[in-house]
């Protein structure tokens, strides 16, 4: 079964290139991001027409996430948990049947956090406390659980191309990473370190001029397991090619093989 993970940078604008990948890669399942479409405006039907089920927490202009799956789920929840009064659409859950039982996919968008010295920030460490003390819960069921997503986190420094430029950001500042760190510590793998030594490893890439061809990127899409889904993972790819695809979203899909089969 292969899980995916890809911040779109707007449904409407990259709708070819998803269908296009969703076509090459077949992914079983696919966590999309930054859709900043409602749910009444997101391109279901073309989706739907590859054979897709489609769940969506969408926002108008902003955020969002949608959970594609060619199994319906049986259960999806929407908005992570902690704080009522959080009206930013970062967070869908889908539960599906598999074979010996049930797998957990949350398809994840992290607050930027930028400008450090505005509300954002802490903002950001706040929704990491509340994803570590969902994630917590959900690893007291043993059920392989898999947080999917943009995590707006950039884990150590070989995974930015220049350390520099990115040691006072957001994305890279102590307590971000120590608040990453924490969801590890609570037993959740990085499955594409899981897989692979190989540095550099990016998953996005700005378009400012040159920094595509430069290789001047940043991984911050993760695919986080907890351990009965560790046990699963067979590979993983970042599907770094899409990046050069006509009209391409800043960040490239990350997918993981696991040994799941549909019941």
């Amino acid at each position: 079964m292969k899980i995916a993970t890809w911040n779109i940078n707007g449904a409407k604008a990259r709708l070819d290139g998803v269908v296009a990948w969703l076509k090459e890669s077949n992914p079983d399942i696919a966590c999309l991001q930054e859709i900043k479409s409602v749910d009444e405006a997101f391109p279901r039907s073309e989706i739907e027409a590859l054979g897709y089920h489609v769940e969506t927490h969408g926002q108008k202009g902003f955020n969002g996430v949608a959970l594609l799956s060619k199994m319906r789920p049986d259960e999806v929840n929407r908005g992570l948990p902690g704080d009522e009064m959080d009206e930013q659409a970062r967070f869908i859950e889908g539960v599906f049947s598999v074979k010996d039982g049930a797998i957990r996919v949350c398809c994840l968008y992290l607050p930027n956090g930028s400008p450090v010295d505005s509300e954002k920030y802490p903002y950001k460490l706040s929704w990491m406390q509340r994803l570590a003390t969902f994630a917590e819960q959900r690893l007291r069921l043993e059920e392989p659980l898999i947080l999917a997503g943009d995590y707006n986190v950039i884990p150590e420094a070989h995974d930015c191309w220049d350390v520099k430029v990115w040691q006072n950001d957001a994305l890279f500042l102590p307590e971000t990473r120590a608040a990453f760190r924490r969801l590890r510590n609570l037993g959740f793998t990085d499955a594409v370190r899981a897989t692979s030594d190989e540095v550099p490893l990016y998953s996005f890439w700005d378009y400012q001029a040159g920094c595509w061809p430069k290789n001047f990127g940043i991984r911050i899409d993760h695919l986080m397991m907890s351990p009965e889904a560790a046990d699963k993972l067979l590979s993983t790819a970042i599907e770094k090619h899409v990046r050069s695809w006509e009209k391409p979203s800043d960040h490239v899909p990350v997918a993981g093989e696991f040994a799941f089969e549909a019941a």
